[in-house]
């Protein structure tokens, strides 16, 4: 028989290798072919295409290679193959009935392999997947995930996305993340922010479209103080989100800095992104201005090239989905929807400081949260713990849950542990440079100005005034604290450590 390879190319070390190379090529176009038809992105697909696939077509080449590598030293040592091929003949009963039962058996046998991997695939995409497989890991993340406003956007949408680069950066951090939940090296709780994430132009941008921001939205805040009285105080304000096109309405306040006329850049000098030392603000005339803080201490010029960061959505938005509320706000919110009865004395304070406390696990934290609200009231008020018994009982179940929601122990998670840039409350957020210390050489200062994002257009105080301005009205601490609120910072108070 004519062959039209050299001999050492006949060996089985060589046909497997051919075998595994020209399967694992020839689903690397099916699929990719497959991927380009598609009107939907699958994160995993890529996955499989660019990075699995891949090396199985490398491990191929190399049995393909070493094969007939051994094959020429064994006919130069003078040892021959018998090559005798297995008769099949159709006429023998046997050998029919060993056929048939065998082809069967591998149609049967691929069918499943291709339903099992295309399953294992679909589940490998699933957000249960990210959340549950490593569920102690990744379980203040995932319950976090449910309940925000992005919990019908999968997981490998924002932390993968499609493009081949993405998928490498994301498998090799993934990599080392899989090797620290099986020897226990992680970090607790998980670090952020996620430093291979994908850029906003990515992912948050595929939906949410800057240059469409426009107009001002209403938002309505409800605060109670610590007092046996829970004395109530509340404002409704005007959020100036518009910025992103002067065609939409005024290209101003919040998104401004998202204006697709503007480029703001920022270096930052702490791994949370925290401290801003240096702002670069380029406008749509070509024109650069570069404020510096004056009473940074350290040398910009020595920080480490990738702390340099073109601002996106992500600088404020750092936790569009994996958001942990602070006590105050969570039991402020409760008792502003009646969940929470605020007639009970000393609740809010008796609330936030119960969830405020260490608690070695949650289950203990649940419990205690019952015990402490529970003896405050038999002990301190008998007649209330009397009269307002199911009140007790729903504002106890009530806690529990946002205790349930926002912490978690095992992993030493809580929303002190994670900045949100969103405002400035409990965070330093705007006034990382709206600080009212940084400066251009020529003594321009970034504006301290509330009204640039809001305007405050009625509040009641705890005093029991009611003021209101369409026009915009100073905002009056619900506490007296001796001095202007305009030379303070709200962070300095409410800090999140």
């Amino acid at each position: 028989m004519r062959r039209f390879f050299p001999p050492y190319v006949y060996n089985p070390i060589t046909f497997l290798g051919t075998g595994l190379a020209g399967l694992s090529f020839g689903l690397i176009i099916f699929l990719t072919i497959l991927e380009f038809l598609s009107t939907d992105t699958k994160p995993y697909m890529g996955i499989i295409t660019f990075i699995i696939l891949p090396g199985f077509l490398l491990i191929g080449i190399f049995l393909l290679i070493f094969g007939m590598l051994r094959e020429r030293r064994r006919l130069e040592k003078g040892l021959l193959r018998k090559r005798r091929f297995m008769v099949i003949d159709l006429n023998d009963p046997n050998q029919r009935r060993m056929i048939t039962l065998f082809s069967i058996g591998t149609i049967l046998l691929l069918f499943m392999s291709a339903f099992g991997s295309y399953k294992a695939y679909e589940y490998s995409d699933s957000d249960e997947f990210c959340g549950e497989m490593c569920h102690k890991v990744m379980a203040p993340e995932y319950t976090a995930y449910l309940s925000s406003p992005h919990s019908r956007v999968g997981c490998v949408t924002c932390h993968i996305g499609s493009g081949a680069t993405w998928f490498v950066r994301a498998k090799i951090s993934g990599a080392y993340q899989v090797y620290s939940v099986l020897f226990n090296k992680y970090s607790k709780p998980i670090p952020t922010p996620v430093h291979n994430l994908r850029p906003a132009a990515g992912t948050c941008e595929q939906c949410h479209s800057p240059q469409h921001f426009f107009s001002s939205i209403k938002r309505e805040f409800t605060y109670y103080l610590y007092d046996e009285k829970n004395t109530k105080s509340s404002l409704n304000m005007l959020l100036k989100i518009g910025g992103g096109n002067s065609e939409y309405g005024r290209a101003e306040g919040i998104h401004w800095h998202m204006n697709i006329d503007n480029k703001i850049e920022y270096i930052h000098s702490d791994e949370i992104r925290d401290e801003i030392p240096w702002v670069k603000q380029t406008n749509s005339d070509g024109s650069v201005k570069i404020y510096k803080k004056r009473n940074y201490k350290g040398d910009i010029s020595k920080l480490p090239e990738e702390n340099l960061r073109t601002m996106d959505c992500i600088d404020c938005h750092n936790r569009p989905s994996h958001i942990f509320h602070p006590a105050d706000k969570s039991v402020n919110l409760s008792m502003s929807l009646g969940k929470i009865d605020e007639t009970l004395p000393y609740i809010k304070s008796l609330a936030v400081n119960a969830l405020e406390e260490n608690y070695s696990t949650k289950e203990n934290g649940i419990d205690s949260i019952a015990f402490t609200i529970a003896d405050f009231y038999s002990d301190n008020y008998p007649s209330v713990a009397e009269e307002k018994n199911e009140n007790i009982a729903q504002a106890i179940k009530e806690i529990q849950k946002i205790y349930d929601r926002n912490f978690f122990p095992s992993m030493k998670v809580s929303w002190r542990g994670f900045p949100n840039h969103i405002s400035h409350l409990y965070d330093s957020g705007c006034f990382r440079c709206h600080d009212g210390e940084h400066f251009t050489d020529d003594g321009e200062m970034i504006r301290r100005n509330c009204n640039l994002c809001h305007t405050i257009i009625s509040q009641n105080t705890s005093d029991g005034r009611k003021l209101v301005s369409l026009s915009g009205i100073d905002f009056v601490h619900p506490e007296n604290l001796g001095t202007d609120v305009k030379d303070l910072i709200c962070v300095e108070c409410h800090a999140r450590n």
